[in-house]
């Protein structure tokens, strides 16, 4: 059988000795959340049918495709492990699975997850045995609680208006890997471009030398080294030249990091983000971000995408039509997509799918561990250009969540901006930030017009919250929304649907100008790259084809904005 997804899911921290447990698993539905009691997690019973891991249950790639509310799932599959592999640790990955998870291995509980959307692993040595493995995972969904983030999966039965398919269980690759007793946890990357050197924080299991060199494009770019006694150390690479990481021109260092007989290959971008004023900074210059909203859903895998060439293609769909990055709207992406962010200088807005939960300070914890977790897996992305844990959370009572997630963000990574609501409330930001689906050029110009004469924006909300005052960058991050759904009259988009593509450009080009032309915006984000399901507002068709000439798009987008001059 063919295994699907069977590139290394973590590039900037790879190991050779690995296995990918993607494919054929054993699968059964438990509504009832009665599996325990009836012993699912022995080895000897067996499921009762199959699914095609790495997709979800509701997706047609899984071969289930069951698209009702699913409140519990099990999978089970048997994997051979030899008695060299045993020597050292036996970790088994999870790129992500939807929502809490159970880990057994030979009937034994190895450990427990809570979160849908981001990596975890277990150490599994002590539990495994030369030769054949049972492995089995029960996970537990519910997206009609509020306490549950579950981004743009629909809490009805129906999809509708823009929630859509729901995701249960695993969804991302699973694999093992295999390390020696001692090796390196984890590492954090601090480029400096003004001194061009490269920081690591390294934590590392045992007592050793832990070494990182550097390379680019196959030449020597430097190297350095510490002793570890007390599992952790830091140390600083002068790079012998400077190749800056910059919009369009993914330009990556290669890193081999060494800690005894443990070697991780990783690469790293020597870039830097700053706010001065109301510009943002890449590399020292004020750049404008063209930006897309990208959710991140596909018609056949659902959440998760058919293929590692699928990943890559909607970033340069995207490209193509003239944008320089995307907000990862509402889901955390996967880290092989944020790998090509980086290779093709793709610039992205990390977010969190707060949205499933009432917005009220009872779910804080949920959220706070699951959005602490995806801060330190992407936190070495030089794609990454700054963080958003909170969509369109509008009235003061959510003031307490909103401005301790961003209170958290800052404290976990105080290299880049955080909105600390996108779209919503605004109690304390690095950015101003509001959505506009307003369809007429002419009163939307005026609207940004307008803020350059008093500097203040007022939230049209009914409670008030902090205004811009002309200091800080000012960023439309939803906008557009166009509804084009082709020879289609169903699904939804914002306004009424142009008569024809000359409409439907006249209209793109009043908005876009109006905010390139504004010398106090400094990005926007256009709703969206694809249409997703029922909503048809996409620059794409959902299946990726094209609807119009994209080159009319780049050419409008591609102008120098005014807050670049």
């Amino acid at each position: 059988m063919n295994i699907p997804r069977t590139e290394h899911p973590k590039p900037q921290f790879e190991r050779k000795n690995w296995i990918n447990l993607n494919g054929e698993w054993q699968f059964e539905i438990d509504d009832a959340r009665n599996g325990m009691f009836k012993g699912y997690e022995s080895p000897e019973y067996t499921l009762s049918s199959k699914i095609l891991v790495p997709f979800c249950p509701q997706s047609k790639l899984s071969g289930v495709e069951h698209t009702d509310f699913i409140r519990g799932v099990w999978y089970k599959r048997t994997v051979n492990i030899t008695a060299d592999q045993l020597k050292g640790r036996v970790f088994l990955h999870f790129g992500a699975v939807d929502y809490d998870t159970v880990v057994y291995v030979n009937g034994k509980k190895v450990g427990s997850h809570r979160g849908g959307y981001v990596s975890f692993k277990f150490d599994i040595t002590e539990f495994c045995n030369m030769g054949e493995n049972d492995v089995t995972v029960y996970a537990e969904d519910d997206e009609a609680s509020a306490d549950i983030p579950t981004g743009k999966q629909s809490t009805r039965y129906e999809s509708y208006l823009c929630f859509y398919t729901r995701t249960t269980g695993i969804w991302q690759t699973v694999w093992l890997e295999f390390t020696p007793k001692d090796y390196i946890k984890s590492v954090k990357y601090y480029p400096n471009i003004e001194d061009v050197t490269l920081t690591i924080e390294a934590d590392v299991c045992g007592k050793g030398r832990f070494m990182a060199k550097a390379s680019y494009e196959g030449e020597d770019m430097g190297s350095a080294s510490a002793t570890v006694s007390h599992g952790h150390c830091t140390v600083t690479i002068p790079l012998k030249q400077k190749h800056l990481w910059e919009i369009r021109h993914g330009r990556l260092y290669d890193l081999t990091l060494t800690f005894g007989e443990d070697e991780v290959k990783s690469y790293f971008g020597l870039r830097e983000v700053a706010v001065d004023g109301y510009k943002v900074l890449i590399n020292g210059k004020s750049v404008f971000q063209r930006l897309i909203l990208d959710q991140g859903f596909y018609p056949d895998g659902i959440y998760t995408a058919p293929s590692d060439e699928a990943l890559k293609n909607d970033i340069v769909l995207s490209l193509n039509a003239g944008f320089d990055g995307a907000r990862l709207h509402e889901k955390i992406f996967e880290e092989r997509f944020l790998y090509y962010c980086d290779k093709l200088g793709y610039i992205v807005w990390g977010e969190f799918p707060d949205w499933g939960t009432d917005g009220a300070n009872t779910q804080l914890v949920n959220k706070a561990s699951e959005w602490t977790e995806e801060i330190i897996r992407d936190f070495n992305h030089p794609a990454i250009i700054g963080w958003c844990p909170h969509n369109e959370r509008w009235y003061m009572h959510y003031k307490y969540s909103v401005t301790k997630l961003y209170e958290l963000t800052k404290v976990l990574d105080p290299t880049r901006p955080c909105i600390d609501s996108s779209g919503g409330v605004h109690d304390v930001t690095d950015i101003f930030d509001e959505h506009n689906y307003d369809q007429n050029a002419e009163s939307f110009k005026k609207r940004y017009d307008d803020m350059l004469e008093d500097h203040t924006i007022i939230k049209d909300h009914v409670d008030k919250s902090l205004c811009w005052d002309g200091k800080q960058p000012f960023f439309i991050s939803e906008y557009g929304g166009i509804k084009w759904p082709g020879n289609s009259e169903a699904g939804w988009g914002y306004g009424g649907a142009p008569k024809d593509s000359e409409e439907f450009f006249a209209r793109f080009k009043g908005l876009t100008d109006a905010l390139l032309d504004n010398p106090r915006v400094m990005g926007f984000c256009y709703t969206q790259l694809t249409d997703v399901e029922q909503e048809q507002n996409g620059v794409y068709f959902y299946d990726r084809s094209k609807k119009f000439d994209v080159s009319k798009l780049y050419n409008v987008l591609q102008r120098r904005a005014k807050i670049e001059e």
